[in-house]
Formats: C-alpha cells, structure tokens, sequence
C-alpha cells in the first residue's frame, strides 16, 4: 500500500468537496504531498459504504455547479486523492500505525461539536471522542520517534488551532503524567489555525458531493507549518482576521439583511436566497446597504478593495442557479444572528453611519 503523508479525520461531504478535491487537482500537477487517508471515527453504520466508495480506484464524483464571474459551471470530476479509508472502529490498529510512521499533516472536519468530551470518553481500548481518539495516536507518534506533524482543524471553531491544542493538553495532563510528552505535543506539533468557506448543498450516494465554485481554506502561517498541497483555493496568511471579518459581515450579514426583509414582509415561506434576489426592490435595499455602509465599514479598516470584490462573489454564491437556499432556514436564531453579523460590524467600525443596519438591529 502506498504511503499516505496526509490523514483526514472525517467523512464529510465538506471535506471531499475542500481537501479532498484540492489535494486532487495538485496530485495532477505534482504539488501535493502525496495521498489521502481517511478516517471515521465515529461508529455511524450508514457511513460505512462510504468508506470502501472513498478509495475507490476511480476516485469518486464531485459536482460543481454555480455561477463564477456571472457564468453558469456545471461540471463534474473524479477526486482520486484517497488512497484508503478506514475506520477507528475496525482499523484502529492500522490507524496508529498511519499516524505513527507515515503522516506529515492530519485534518479534521469532525462537526460543530467534535471537540466536546463526554463521560463515556475512558474507554479501555478507543476513546469515544475525536480528542480522545486524536491523543492516544499523537501518543504512538511520540513514542515512534516524534516526528514534527502538522494539524489543520477545518472545525467551525475560532482560532480551531488553538483550540484543539488546548483540548489535547488538558486531556493528556488528565491521561498521561509525561512532562517529556508534554513538550513534545506543545511544540513539535504545529496546530493550524485555518478558515474555510464552500458550500457544499448536498451529498452524493456512496461518495462525493455537489459543491458550488466558491472555495476557500485560509491558514494563518506559523515556523514549521507545512502545508497538504499548493492550491489557488488555499491561502497561506499572517492573519485570519480579514477573512473571518469578510465572510462574516459580508456573506453572513446578506443572508442575515435578506431574512429580516423575509419576516418582516410576508414572503412565500419556501422563498430561496436566489428567489427573494429577483425582486428588483430587495435587491436595491441589500446593494444600498453594501454600498453605503459595509463597504465603507471596510474601507475605514483598509479593507475597502477586499470587500467590494468578496461582495461580487457573494452576490453570485446568492444567485447559484442550482442551489436551493431557503430563507426560513436562514432565520432560525434571528436575533443572535443581527447581534454577531451586524451589530458587531457596527461596533467594530464605529465611525462609518450605518442607518439601514442600525435600523435592523433596534428592531430586534
């Protein structure tokens, strides 16, 4: 079997549409690491097809379906970047010997709540959680020679890097009294802090994805870090903050400004992001408010030709013909969702009038 430099906990639509397919596309040109192993580590029966699908010799599909720059995609590609996929629960052996000897940089897309530790995590053999399951192999990697390894967190979660190392030293001062492995995870392991943005709208049956074109995986550099491919979708940056800031009050604050016209109006209750977009009067009102006030909000950060250009892709990431985005799904935890995505944009450039998103926010 051939080496794997690259080992991915998850299974995710997500990741086969994000890392999978980048680390395909640099294979092609030389400009990866090498191959893909993947790991489940949950025990989800209805996943295990999937598996033996992932590594399939001809790879498996990924859809990409949207609009760049105005013009309609519509294509599909092989991913052959996964070498083997395998399972904690009936590869765990096979799985420590991967991380111990042969991988270079692990990533993870684990869900929102994959770093959360439960009662049942001591189990005698594989611990329950991902955290457990990813120190007991940091473990046999230590005790193999320590090699420096690189861990990119794909997790939904601020700084993600940080977050995890935080997690996985609280967890090993609980599990293993070693000061020596101690060190070793603090500072030969480099923890990435990363940002990723695609939509990825539906699964496909036994593997791969419908993606839109849109992608981005921002990693903020640090000495050591190594990256799983070179790819233009990847970004190696000083700092993430810019691209959170982007995403967040941008494309989240426009699904959040839509949504509070959905409420307020009456819409059709099965209304899309690309339906309510057709209504030339809520597509002035959401263009007047990114104009005139997020816009500006930027450009007093020195973001000003950053956020007129992610406005333009966020405007056709709204309009994607093939994607169903419903409004009423955007409008769940309303409120909390004006207070991060506008409120905190307003407070963040305080000196730029905002009235229409002020105006939002009093409403709540």
């Amino acid at each position: 079997m051939i080496s794997t430099p690259i080992v991915q906990f998850g299974t995710s639509r997500f990741l086969q549409a994000h890392a999978d397919l980048f680390v395909s596309e640099a294979l092609e040109k030389g400009d990866a690491l090498g191959k893909i192993t993947i790991v489940q580590t949950t025990g989800s029966a209805e996943r295990a097809g999937r598996l033996t699908a992932l590594a399939a010799a001809d790879g498996f599909p990924v859809i990409i379906r949207g609009l760049a720059e105005g013009a309609e995609i519509d294509r599909t590609q092989q991913i052959k970047s996964v070498a083997r996929a395998l399972s904690t629960a009936a590869d765990w052996d096979e799985i420590k010997r991967i991380v111990a000897t042969e991988a270079e940089v692990l990533i993870s897309n684990t869900g929102d709540t994959g770093y959360a530790i439960g009662p049942d995590d001591l189990a005698p053999d594989i611990p329950a959680s991902f955290p457990g399951k990813l120190l007991i192999l940091l473990r046999e990697r230590y005790r193999a020679g320590g090699k420096a390894l690189t861990v990119l967190p794909c997790e939904l979660v601020a700084r993600n890097g940080d977050t995890l190392k935080m997690v996985i030293l609280g967890l090993q001062s609980e599990r293993f009294a070693d000061a020596d492995f101690a060190g070793w995870l603090a500072n030969q392991v480099i923890w990435g802090n990363t940002l990723v943005d695609r939509i990825v709208s539906e699964p496909l049956e036994p593997a791969g994805a419908v993606a839109e074109p849109y992608a981005l995986w921002a990693i903020e550099a640090q000495p050591g870090l190594k990256l799983p491919c070179i790819h233009p979708s990847i970004l190696l940056v000083d700092d993430l903050s810019p691209y959170e800031k982007l995403k967040l009050h941008i494309l989240n604050l426009g699904h959040t400004v839509l949504a509070d016209l959905w409420l307020k109006t009456g819409r059709p209750q099965d209304e899309t992001v690309k339906a309510i977009l057709k209504d030339l009067d809520v597509f002035a009102t959401l263009m007047e408010i990114y104009e005139t006030e997020v816009i500006p909000g930027f450009a007093a950060k020195n973001l000003g030709s950053e956020a007129a250009s992610y406005v333009a892709l966020t405007l056709d990431r709204f309009r994607n013909p093939f994607l169903d985005h419903r409004i009423r799904d955007i409008a769940n935890h309303h409120a909390e969702k004006i207070t991060r995505r506008l409120a905190d944009f307003t407070a963040w450039s305080p000196d730029v009038a905002m009235p229409r998103l002020t105006a939002i926010i009093e409403s709540r």
